[in-house]
């Protein structure tokens, strides 16, 4: 846990225990050990033990360290009996989506469990039945003295099982429709929102409630808000999950993303008195000109008095000293340099003068994340001389629609025919094509083939980019990471070929800059596990001489943007420049108008990445700055670490 946020003083506005972790991993952990320790002492008392266990991606960790301490301490199951919290309605066993499938897969599978101790709401009955077997449930529940220890997520509405906004705390098992909210966020599982299930069956609030402990986890910043919410909000039947706060037993496990809207990480000297370091007085003096919205250096002493932040002022002496401060720190990011201008004092740049041109290597997860999120500078760097290497980590080829791919290969077939080329072949691909999309189930993995195609769609399109702002063919490294390539929405680990594939790379450019896609706070994602193979290369190579003159650079993806009082280089954008780079977007024609993974944003990647560049200038323009129509942003990464994410 992380200390600085963990003691009791801090959780005055706290509703229900709450304990930070650095990761979710570790939070996880200790999930896990608890549970261990709960089934360890009710089989030594040689009592059974009854879990109430939830599925998604949030518990996935902790299912992994279960079957850890299973294989390698000797944990057993054979007292365990489970019943888990919901399932999709209609919903068969053998289904991808199936929760019977997910618990299997996840944990039953890989332990001692009896198969006849695990229960999962049944997706297959005909809905004449489904309150009977909702009361049976509860009652088998019941006849085992009831749940010892529910393992909980929260939703984005702030759903626990599927009890949505509006579920009353004394709900009972039952079926009930899928909040928007919810359908949206499971519709990549179901390959769009239209065959994502309206209905499933649901463990009800009460039967949660009197659980004798209650365990809820929550990972990333996605999740920060509501989590708020629940913790420090009113207890309301919007939030069901804010029904914990009158549970005598519950905690909630947060990763530090999940737990950022919590006054004690957010506004920290809200709470109790603190050490006021560099980056948290930036934080402070930010928020407070956005707040009274104001310009930095217009604030004054009574801005800060009235907004609790008297011990910060008396730390500096004055608001004026203060806000120059806070001021030259934040203009100081700004820079139409990103590979540094040469033949200036670069002491308070952002970026080294020198080497006047450098290698730069940038990464980007799929084959649109470098133009969609850093596109701007991308553009600028290879305008500014440096010499530009591109690292495409994965084929992004599962985000082809079936249609464009098909599409695709009849151009081929007809380019063949028509320039006299031997088309025996791309007919063949046609026609196997034609023959497996057609009898194609949503889920089902495609063909070789088709993947294949959907594979070289996307490298075209990178290539097409590329050529666009002015980088060599050749200076586009294809990685196609074997973690990926599974050709399903469910990837494998990232492993070994992995980072040694992105070591060979970088040792072999020798960049003097790095840049790659920072999404911190998604912890299952294809971005946030390309980002753990670049950190575990550098990690490995971090002591080469030419690591030494490296400096790692993160962006962020069209959905998100740093806070701005963390954002260490701001790239400022002309209207022309926001235009151009809207250009390069449109060379990606698979991800325009209509994605297959779209998630809760409607808008296309242009709009997202255009609509978030000119936020970010207009707060820049709030707090005091030349306005800009819109600016790119990035953190640096300093070689250390990452708690509990090593590969």
């Amino acid at each position: 846990m992380l200390a600085e946020f963990n003691n009791d003083a801090q959780k005055v506005f706290e509703k229900v225990d709450t304990q930070i972790f650095g990761d979710s991993k570790s939070a996880s952990k200790a999930v896990a050990r608890e549970i261990a320790d709960l089934i360890q002492q009710k089989a030594a008392e040689n009592k059974p033990c009854v879990l109430g266990l939830a599925t998604g991606s949030t518990p996935i960790q902790m299912y992994a360290e279960l079957v850890r301490l299973h294989k390698e301490e000797g944990l057993s199951f054979k007292n365990v009996y489970s019943f888990n919290l919901d399932e999709y309605f209609p919903m068969e066993p053998d289904a991808l989506q199936s929760y019977v499938r997910f618990m299997g897969e996840q944990l039953f599978n890989h332990i001692d469990i009896p198969r006849e101790n695990w229960n999962v709401p049944d997706g297959t009955l005909s809905e004449d039945k489904i309150a009977d077997y909702c009361a049976a449930y509860e009652a088998k529940i019941d006849a085992m003295g009831g749940i010892d220890l529910q393992v909980l997520g929260i939703g984005g509405n702030g759903h626990i099982g599927f009890n949505e906004s509006g579920s009353l705390a004394n709900s009972k098992t039952r079926l009930v429709a899928l909040d928007s909210i919810t359908r949206i966020a499971a519709a990549g599982d179901f390959f769009g929102l239209e065959n994502t299930p309206r209905k499933a069956i649901t463990m009800g609030c009460q039967k949660i409630l009197e659980a004798k402990r209650v365990v809820l986890m929550a990972w990333g910043e996605k999740k920060a808000g509501i989590t708020k919410k629940a913790v420090e909000g009113p207890l309301t039947e919007r939030v069901p999950a804010s029904y914990l706060q009158e549970h005598p037993n519950a905690t909630f496990f947060l990763d530090l993303p999940a737990a950022a809207k919590l006054k004690r990480v957010d506004t920290p000297w809200l709470v109790d008195s603190i050490e006021w370091t560099e980056q948290i007085a930036r934080r402070a003096v930010v928020k407070l000109a956005l707040k009274v919205e104001k310009p930095i250096l217009q604030l004054t002493t009574d801005d800060y008095n009235y907004n609790g932040l008297n011990e910060l002022l008396a730390k500096y002496g004055s608001a004026h000293d203060l806000n120059v401060k806070i001021f030259r720190e934040m203009r100081d990011t700004i820079t139409g340099w990103p590979g540094g201008k040469p033949g200036v004092d670069d002491s308070t740049r952002p970026e080294r003068a020198e080497p006047a041109k450098k290698r730069v290597l940038i990464f980007s997860p799929h084959p649109d994340d470098d133009i969609i999120s850093m596109g701007g500078t991308f553009q600028r760097l290879v305008d500014q001389g440096h010499e530009v290497h591109v690292a495409y980590q994965t084929s992004g080829n599962i985000a082809v629609a079936d249609a464009e791919a098909l599409r695709f290969i009849d151009f081929v077939n007809d380019f063949n025919g028509q320039f006299g080329f031997d088309s025996a072949n791309s007919s063949s691909v046609l026609a196997e094509a034609e023959k497996f999309l057609s009898g194609k189930k949503k889920g089902d993995v495609d063909s070789d083939a088709v993947r294949e195609v959907k594979g070289l769609m996307r490298v075209g399109e990178a290539k097409a980019t590329c050529r666009f702002v002015g980088v060599p063919v050749e200076n586009a490294h294809f990685q196609r990471l074997p973690f990926y390539e599974t050709g399903g929405v469910k990837k494998n680990p990232a492993g070994e070929l992995d980072v040694q594939k992105t070591v060979d790379l970088i040792s072999e450019i020798k960049p003097h800059q790095i840049f790659a896609a920072g999404d911190l706070a998604d912890p299952h994602g294809t971005h946030k596990v390309c980002l753990n193979i670049i950190f575990e290369a550098i990690e490995r190579i971090k002591n080469e001489a030419f690591m030494k003159e490296c400096y790692v650079w993160l962006y962020r993806g069209a959905w998100a943007e740093w806070p701005i009082e963390e954002i260490e280089m701001a790239v400022p954008m002309s209207p022309e420049q926001v235009l151009t780079k809207r250009y390069g977007i449109f060379k990606h024609q698979s991800q325009k108008d209509g994605v297959v993974f779209q998630g809760s944003d409607s808008r296309e990647f242009w709009q997202r990445a255009e609509e978030r560049n000119g936020e970010t200038a207009d707060l820049y323009n709030n707090l005091g700055f030349v306005e800009y129509a819109a600016m790119e942003a990035f953190r640096r990464y300093h070689f250390e670490k990452p708690e509990g994410e090593r590969i």
